[in-house]
């Protein structure tokens, strides 16, 4: 059986696949344009997106908003598929990023916090289509009857992203300790039949798609048969020769085991899943690193309080520098045992999936 394609808004890709949206600059303009080239929604990441800017650390948000700018130019110079930016509500420039991306990125997705107001944000007449990242039912259907009432619409499509998906949860630390009870397939159903309402008063289909700790065709398939409209992934795609990230970095990926995996208390706040290394063990122990906020990029971080800068820490790790870093990962980031194109791993994927669901 042949896969179904995706359609978001005005979009439709050919494969239901998102790329999920990578951050501090995992996810740039190659691996973004490279999963567009291969039939999938590639996205570039706005956390840290300028931090290589000479004025980031006192024009933080102009900074942004032009290496921001410059991504999006340089996968469209790459691509014809489907770019999308991935829009942490958390960052303090989530608006001013939302804004941008509306003018040039054909979807937003957003999550770390619920995207109450994100339409808002957009350029007036922007068809940028409005993806939000949620990790339950009641955070969808609050965000349908929001939206609906304060800007007369729907979302686009809804990402479910469950408990073993990498970097910043949606869930709390304790819950995430029991994640079995939080299964990704019954918060799937869940939404599904939470949105359906809004669907039925706007006339309007919610694709809904599943996302954390999805990695192949099986996943693909066994999401599609329970009503999802696709998937998106993440973790999978960091051990590619297209990831924007250093090669070091994706040899922490190849070289961790099952148990490297761990569950983090970022010092932002929100729990995360990293692979365990030196620094974050010198973390786990009480060593405090002192710093001089650069950024103040997260609106829940309290630099006076927290044990590092996270940002800085991801900024080291991207470019393979984990004395003074770490790097986020899903819960499968143990399964990566060598580095492939993108377009291998979609091909492999949609073969196992159309098999999947012949049977």
């Amino acid at each position: 059986m042949k896969l179904p394609k995706l359609t978001i808004g005005k979009f439709t890709a050919d494969l239901p696949i998102i790329q999920g949206g990578m951050g501090v600059a995992v996810s740039l303009h190659k691996l973004a344009s490279a999963v567009a080239n291969a039939g999938g929604i590639g996205v570039i990441s706005t956390a840290g997106v300028g931090w290589k800017e000479p004025d980031v650390n006192t024009n933080f948000n102009e900074a942004h908003d032009r290496a921001l700018k410059r991504e999006l130019e340089s996968a469209r110079k790459l691509t014809k598929g489907i770019i999308g930016v991935n829009n942490m509500i958390a960052l303090c420039n989530h608006a001013e990023m939302a804004k941008v991306a509306s003018q040039n990125a054909d979807i937003i997705l957003a999550g770390a916090g619920l995207p109450m107001n994100l339409p808002a944000h957009l350029v007036e007449g922007s068809d940028t289509a409005l993806v939000p990242i949620i990790s339950s039912h009641r955070a969808a259907r609050i965000i349908c009857k929001t939206w609906t009432k304060r800007h007369c619409r729907v979302p686009d499509a809804i990402v479910v992203e469950g408990p073993l998906a990498g970097g910043h949860l949606g869930f709390s630390y304790e819950e995430l300790k029991e994640y079995e009870k939080y299964s990704l397939e019954d918060i799937v159903v869940k939404v599904i039949e939470a949105v359906k309402p809004y669907e039925d008063m706007s006339g309007k289909k919610i694709p809904i798609i599943a996302a954390g700790g999805v990695w192949d065709g099986k996943d693909l398939a066994k999401f599609i048969k329970l009503g999802a409209a696709g998937v998106k992934i993440s973790t999978r795609l960091v051990c590619t020769h297209e990831c924007d990230v250093s090669p070091a970095f994706k040899q922490v990926y190849i070289d961790a085991k099952e148990e490297d995996i761990v569950l983090i208390k970022s010092p932002v706040g929100l729990p995360g899943r990293a692979i365990k290394n030196k620094f974050l063990e010198a973390v786990e122990k009480g060593d405090k690193m002192p710093f001089e906020c650069p950024f103040t990029c997260i609106r829940t971080c309290v630099p006076a309080d927290s044990p590092y800068c996270i940002a800085l820490a991801l900024i080291n790790a991207k470019d393979g520098n984990f004395d003074e870093g770490f790097a986020f990962a899903g819960s499968n980031a143990y399964r990566c045992d060598k580095i492939v194109s993108v377009k291998e791993v979609l091909e492999e994927i949609t073969k196992e999936a159309e098999a999947a669901l012949e049977e």
